[in-house]
Formats: C-alpha cells, structure tokens, sequence
C-alpha cells in the first residue's frame, strides 16, 4: 500500500486552530503532527509558530476585556486565577513534565507511524509485485510448458499452448500499457515467431527422419507389393483352371478384384512392414496452423523429386541379381510410387494428382532408357523372358494403384521384338545344327518307351498299333524330324511365354510368331534339305523325300495348332504357312533327283553292255549287265525306296523301267552299230526277256511292264521273218504298234539278211514309207 502524503497548508492560522480546539490528545496529534511536518518540509516553522502566538494573543486579548468589564468578577477571578495559576503554575511544571513525556512518546510514536506507513507502502509494493510475479509466473510456466511439448515432439500441443499463451495472457498484457507484466509479455511476444519456427524445423527434422526411412523403405515395400500380386496372380490362376470362362478376365479387372475381396491385404500395414504416416500429417497439420502450407507443399515436392533423383541409378545391370539388379530397381519405384499415392488418397491437400503422375511418368521414361540400354548386353532369350516377367509384375502391380502403364506396355513390345528375335536366331542355329548332324538314315528304335517318346513329340501317325510292333524296329524319318518337331514345340512354348501373365497385345505374338516359324521351316529346314539333294548317294537322296513329307504333314498340323492357340483379338480365318508348300515343291524337286541318280546308275549299267551284234555263237545266259539292272532295281525297291510313299515309290519304278527300256532300246540304234545278225539279236531278246520276267514279278506289274511294250516290239520286229509286215499299216499297228516310225526302219536296215519283195528292195521301201508319213 502507497504511503499517505501529509496535507498541504497555506495559511497556518486555520491549522492553529484546530490543533487547539482538538478534542483529544490523539485528534491533537494527528493535527499537530501533519502541521508540522508541513511547516518542517516547507520551511515555514516560524509562520506556524505565528500563527500559535498570534492565536493566543487573540485569547488573552478577550480575557482582558473580559476582565475589565466585570472587575469584580475579575479580581476574584484573578484570585482564584491567582490560586490556579499557582495551582497552574504547578500543573504546568507537571504538564511540561508531561508534555516532555508526551513529545518524547509523540516522537517515538510519529517514527512508529512513519514506520508503520513504510511499512504498509512496502507490504503493498510486495503484494503488488507478487500479485505481477505471480502472473508473470503464470506466463513463463505457459511458456515452458510449450518448450517442454516440443522437446517431447508433441508439436501440435506446444502450438496451441503458444497460441493460447497469446490470447489469453501475452495479447491482454501488452494492449495494458499501465500493466507491471507488459514488459516481460512484450518481450516473450517477440519470442512467440522463434518458438513456432524452431516447432517448424523439428517436424521438418521428424518429417526428413520420415522422408529418409521410406527411402530405405521404398525397395522393401515395392517387394512386398510385387509379392502379394504373384499371390493374386496364383490365386487368378487356380480360378480359371476350375472356371475357363474366368480365362477372359486379367488381374486387375473388376471380375478379379470382386473374386479377391477376400484376401484382404494391406501393402502399407501387415506383418512385415508399416509405414505410419503420423509425421507427414502432424508436419501438414503443424503448416496449416502456422499459415505455411503453400511453401510446406513446395518443399514437399521439392524433397520427393529429389528422392526421385536419387533413387533412379545411372545405369542397370539386367544380367546379374543384386542391388544394381533391373528387380531392385522397379521394387524401389513401386515403392516409391505406392507411398506417393497413399499420400494422394490420405491427404488430399499435400499432393495434387498431376504432381504424382508427373513424378511416375519420368521415373518410367528413365527406367526405360536404362533397360533399352542395357538390352545391347542380352543375347539370351532367356534372360529377356525374365526381363519381362518382372516387368510384367511391376506393371500388374502399379496398375492396380491407378497408374497408367500405357508407357510401359508399349516397350514390352519393343522387348518382344528382341525376345523374338533372339528367339529366331537360336533355334535357326539349332535347326541348322539338327540338319548338318543327321545321319539321314531312318530312325532306329529300340523300345516302347522311346517310341512312345518319340511319337508323342512328332507329328507322326504310326502304320500299326503300338502293341503290334516288335523292336527293335526302324521309323520311316530321320533322327533330324522328331528333334526338329521338338524344337518347333519349345519354340511354340517361348513364343507364348511372353503372352503369360500380362502382355496387352497377343496379336502381334500370333503374328510374329506364324512369320518366324515360316522362315525357319522355310529358310533353316526346307532349304537345308534341298540343298543336300545335290548328294549323289541315293539313300539320303531318299531320306530327304521322306523328312520332306513328314514336315509337309507336320506343317499342316501346325496351322491347325496355331489356329488354336491365336488370341481372340487375332484376325480369324484359317492359317497357311508358306513353308508348307515349300516341303511339298520341294518334294517334286526331290523326285527328280531320285530319277537321275537312278537313270543316272541305270545308265552307267547300260553303258558296259558289250554286245556283239555279229556274234558268231549265240548267248545262253543274260548279260552281265542285264543281271546288275536287275539286281539294282530289286535292292532299291527293297531297301532304298523302301520307306518311300507307294505312290511315289512306284511313280520312281515306273520312270526307271522307262528309262532302262530307253537306253536298252537305244543300243542296237546307236550309229556305230552297223549291221546286226540273228546272234546278235537272240542276245538283246535274252536280256529283253530277262527283264519282263523280272517286272512280271512285281506288284502292278501290269501297269509297269506298259514301258517295256516298246522295247519288246522292237525286238519282236527284230526276230520277224517277215520284216515286211512294219510296212503293212493294219499288220503293223497290231503286231508293232509301239514300235517308233523312224526306230523300226533303222533297225530293219542294221539286219544281215535281206529279203527281197515285189515291190522293190527294203531300202527302198524304207524310202517310201518315210514319204508317206512326211519324214526326210
């Protein structure tokens, strides 16, 4: 409490008297006190003294007159004045005693008052400053109690206690000028900015402790998520094997997502990994409150492409599986992905969909320059076809988060044009490989198991049921046709790998695959084959006819198959590989070689023929030669040509007796044979004969020995008596019809004998008939 000032006095004489008129001791001295302590201060001791003297020279001025009015009276009052003033005289001694007395307790009590008023003033300077210390008080322990929420990281808490520290104590505090806190409140005011940026920085620092994490994260998380798509996907397939009409539906479509509702999985919270958001919202949160979510928004996004920047490598290594890996890689975008749109779906504010879309689009176009090149190092179909199972996975799995894989569907058909391609080129080696090896012998079989074997991987419908055959036993193909059969299934196989699991356009493997497998069958088989023709050893000559037929059927199996398996979004229709009338001109041109490496040995055999045309003694046994011709075309027919289609086989007969009765024929015509006797001719009709006998024991000997007719005439004309019936047309077309005009005349002319006629010498008959049918 303030101490009470003394009152101020301009004229003393009032203050006289009051002191005097004052009831009391004590109303005497809170009178006196203060009037002299006004006189003390001011320095008008002398006018208070005044003041007093002139007051009691006014008060013995009225006793004086008093007294002179009633003397009497008055003498008797200065008696008894007399009496008291001895008596006051008396008393004045003792109240000057008194009064020393009263002054010495007046001035101990006057310094007890004026202590007693210190007092007060600092009780009330004490209460008033405790009364502030302890608002004050209140303020700090605010004040800390914020600074204590943010060392404990509850930054939300230590905002809104700032906030209400402002409202209900710093902003009441300043607007009072006249307040003891103001100062104290102005200056933690002042402070209030610091405070929320330092709440600021540390959820930053929380928030990059966050960022860091997922980035470390970010593969792991893309793992999982590539794991639990290889489930659905394994779950998708058992429900098409027991359903086929759920064939139609891929992952990812509504169909599957409705069957998989069931198998709930959270990619972000499981038993393997959580990611927990809280520091990203409470970062947002605490921006919002501060005012600062734009520029929180664009750090965001700042630090996320930075990421983005870190987490892409310069270079991929596609042969190798380690961290550098093209796994290790797509796990680490899809993670990094999965968590860009978890924070689009769970704060919408934070991320703005063309922001994130941005961010996938350039992680796709780089990781697709780094595939492209690193694709130069693959030269293994293999190696592509898990390439783009991975892919395949990443694209199934960043599908089902709303992504678009547009980008990444179009490269794997870039992809499958290299897959096809080295695809095309390894089995080209190995069909080459297959061709140059083959013994072109027919296949042998030594038991059930591998002819079963052997059947079930061929094209090849077997003669006579299986349990009828004896083994070991021979196929009518060569080794090379069930390997290459093979090699066009697994290439069938690899090429339809690349369709497995995801691929958007499958036409374009129907496609691919009919033009590859033509110009293998075409280019690698067929080709390979016929360029062997140029062999001079019959059997493999033989052997190439008959794997030519084989892959004639086996083509025509394959448009069916191919038929089959096309996607539904392959044009329809039937299917026709070039290849397959490739086998079967090309078995024309192997049928010519058949006939001139036989017309060719027949030749040679033809050509050691000796005759003697002028034997002196006649022959009792074929010719050498005669014997050999036999004896070839009975071993070709029983082994050589064995294998051969009856068709064919008899069509190659039928050209060799042909031509065998044409070089036969052909001797006794050669100009160097000049004339010919009987001997000579019984020679040419033993051999002749020899050889119908040996036709005659063949089968459709009837339709064989049709080439023989010539020869037989030719030789019955040489043996006639009456050569003049060739000039007798009705004799002639009867008895030698097949003889050639120009052949018989010729041969007559080489006879020894001569028969005369009444028409004129056989030269000149010869002449005539040669007139009449216009020859020179």
């Amino acid at each position: 409490m303030a101490p009470r000032k003394a009152p101020q006095y301009d004229d003393y004489r009032v203050a006289a008297q009051e002191i005097i008129l004052s009831s009391s001791d004590n109303d005497y001295l809170d009178q006196l006190i203060p009037a002299l302590k006004d006189a003390t201060n001011s320095g008008r001791t002398k006018g208070l003294m005044q003041s007093l003297s002139q007051y009691a020279d006014a008060r013995e001025g009225d006793i004086e007159r008093i007294g002179m009015t009633k003397h009497e009276e008055f003498l008797q009052s200065v008696n008894q004045l007399q009496q008291v003033r001895e008596g006051t005289t008396a008393l004045t001694t003792e109240i000057l005693k008194l009064n020393q007395s009263i002054q010495s307790s007046t001035e101990k009590l006057a310094a007890q008052k004026g202590a007693l008023v210190d007092t007060s003033a600092v009780r009330q300077n004490i209460a008033e400053a405790s009364e502030a210390l302890r608002e004050s008080l209140k303020v700090l322990h605010a004040v800390n109690q914020a600074h204590d929420l943010i060392r404990k990281k509850q930054y939300y808490a230590a905002l809104k206690a700032l906030d209400d520290l402002q409202n209900e104590h710093l902003i009441p505090t300043i607007q009072n000028k006249y307040a003891t806190q103001h100062r104290l409140a102005d200056i933690i005011q002042k402070s209030i900015p610091a405070s929320q940026k330092a709440i600021s920085e540390a959820v930053m620092s929380d928030l990059n402790t966050w960022l860091f994490r997922i980035r470390e994260t970010s593969q792991f998380l893309g793992e999982v998520a590539f794991y639990h798509t290889e489930l659905r996907r394994t779950r998708q397939k058992e429900r098409m094997e027991g359903n086929p009409y759920l064939q139609n539906f891929k992952l990812n479509s509504a169909i599957e997502l409705v069957f998989d509702e069931s198998e709930e999985f959270d990619v972000l919270d499981n038993e393997e990994l959580q990611v927990d958001f809280t520091p990203l919202f409470e970062c947002l949160h605490i921006h919002e409150a501060l005012g600062q979510s734009d520029k929180f928004r664009a750090d965001y996004a700042a630090t996320r492409r930075q990421q983005k920047e870190l987490l892409l490598p310069s270079s991929v290594n596609l042969l190798e599986d380690n961290e550098n890996s093209l796994s290790s890689l797509l796990e680490g975008i899809a993670g990094f992905a999965i968590i860009e749109k978890a924070t689009t779906r769970r704060a919408h504010s934070l991320r703005s969909p063309v922001d994130v879309d941005e961010l996938w689009d350039s992680m796709c176009n780089t990781t697709v320059k780094l595939i492209t090149k690193a694709l130069d190092q693959v030269d293994n179909a293999e190696v592509l076809l898990k390439i783009k199972g991975v892919i395949a996975l990443f694209i199934q799995t960043m599908d089902g988060w709303g992504y678009s894989v547009a980008l990444l569907d179009n490269f794997l058909l870039k992809l499958f044009e290299k897959y096809a391609e080295l695809l095309k080129k390894r089995f080209s080696d190995d069909f080459q490989e297959i061709v140059s090896s083959d013994d072109y012998m027919p296949m042998p079989i030594s038991d059930l198991d591998k002819y079963d074997k052997v059947v079930s991987v061929s094209w090849f419908t077997p003669e006579m049921p299986r349990e009828e055959l004896t083994f070991p036993c021979v196929l009518p193909f060569s080794q090379m046709y069930p390997l290459c059969c093979i090699d066009i299934r697994n290439f069938l196989n690899q090429f339809y790998f690349f369709s497995d699991d995801h691929f958007q356009q499958p036409n374009v493997i129907d496609e691919a695959l009919k033009k590859s497998l033509d110009e293998l069958l075409s280019e690698k088989v067929c080709k390979s084959l016929v360029e062997r023709l140029s062999s001079q050893y019959l059997g493999q000559i033989v052997q190439i006819l008959i794997n030519l037929e084989h892959f004639e059927i086996a083509c025509k199996e394959l448009e069916q198959l191919l038929i089959a398996a096309r996607s539904s979004t392959s044009a329809g229709g039937p299917i026709i590989l070039d290849a397959t009338e490739e086998f079967r001109s090309n078995k024309k041109t192997a049928e010519k070689r058949i006939f001139e490496l036989v017309n060719s040995k027949i030749d040679d055999l033809v050509e050691t023929a000796e005759y003697d045309w002028m034997a002196p003694t006649l022959e009792t046994e074929p010719s050498n030669y005669m014997q050999t011709l036999i004896r070839y075309l009975s071993n070709i027919m029983n082994s050589t040509l064995l294998g051969l289609p009856r068709e064919i086989k008899e069509l190659i007969y039928f050209d060799a007796l042909s031509h065998a009765a044409n070089m036969i024929l052909a001797l006794p015509l050669s100009p160097s044979v000049k004339k010919i006797n009987p001997n000579g001719t019984a020679a040419l009709a033993k051999d002749v004969s020899h050889l119908s006998d040996f036709v005659d024991g063949l089968e459709n000997a009837p339709i064989l020995k049709e080439n023989l007719d010539e020869l037989q005439q030719t030789v019955l004309l040489m043996q006639t008596e009456n050569p003049e019936e060739f000039y007798d047309i009705s004799i002639r077309n009867k008895k030698f019809g097949r003889v050639d005009a120009m052949n018989g005349p010729q041969i007559l002319e080489k006879l020894t004998y001569s028969v005369q006629s009444p028409t004129g010498t056989r030269t000149d008959r010869l002449a005539n008939f040669s007139s009449r049918f216009g020859m020179k």
